[in-house]
C-alpha cells in the first residue's frame, strides 16, 4: 500500500535542513540546493503515491543528488549567467536605480545581445530564451519545443557559446 501523503511530508520535514546541506556542498548556492529539495520531495511523493519505497529517505537523497550534479554539471557546460558573476562582486540589481549613463549602456548591450540572439536559428534561439530568459529547465525547453532532451541542451550550449563569442569580439 502506498504511503500516505503525511508520511512522505513528515519525512520531508525531518530530513529538510540535511538534505539542503548536502545538495548546497554539490551545486554551492543555497537558494538552488532549497529548489532542488523541493523539487526531490515532489518527485518522491510522485512514487510514493504509486507504490511504497523500502527506503524513502535513502531515495529521497539520491534524488537530491541526481538533481544537483544535473545542476552543477549544466552549469559547468553552460557557464554563470552574468548576473551570478554581478552578485558576487556586490551588485545587486534591486539596491539602487542605475545612473542615466549606466541605463543607457545597459539599453544598448541588450539591444547588442538582442542583435547577437537574432543571428542563430529560430529553434536555437528559442531554446536558449527559454532556458537562460525564462528560465526553465532543459526537460520543460524539450517539452515546448518538441524535442529530446539532449538536442535541447545541445541547442542551449551552442546558442550561448555563439552569443559569448560574438558579444566577447565586440568588447
Amino acid at each position: 500500500m502506498p504511503s500516505s501523503p503525511s508520511r512522505s511530508l513528515e519525512l520531508y520535514q525531518a530530513h529538510r535542513q540535511a538534505l539542503i546541506d548536502y545538495a548546497c556542498g554539490i551545486v554551492d548556492d543555497r537558494a538552488c540546493a532549497e529548489d532542488l529539495v523541493q523539487d526531490a520531495w515532489i518527485r518522491v511523493e510522485a512514487v510514493e503515491r504509486l507504490r511504497p519505497l523500502t527506503e524513502p529517505v535513502g531515495y529521497l537523497y539520491r534524488t537530491v543528488r541526481n538533481l544537483a550534479l544535473d545542476v552543477y554539471r549544466a552549469r559547468k557546460r553552460i557557464g554563470r549567467s552574468s548576473v551570478d558573476a554581478l552578485m558576487e562582486q556586490g551588485v545587486h540589481p534591486a539596491d539602487e536605480a542605475p545612473s542615466p549613463e549606466a541605463a543607457a549602456m545597459a539599453r544598448s548591450e541588450i539591444q547588442r545581445l538582442l542583435q547577437v540572439l537574432d543571428e542563430l536559428p529560430p529553434r536555437t534561439r528559442r531554446a536558449v530564451i527559454l532556458y537562460r530568459v525564462e528560465g526553465l529547465k532543459l526537460r520543460d525547453v524539450a517539452e515546448r519545443l518538441n524535442i529530446s532532451v539532449s538536442l535541447a541542451q545541445t541547442l542551449v550550449v551552442d546558442g550561448v557559446e555563439h552569443c559569448a563569442l560574438r558579444l566577447s569580439r565586440d568588447r
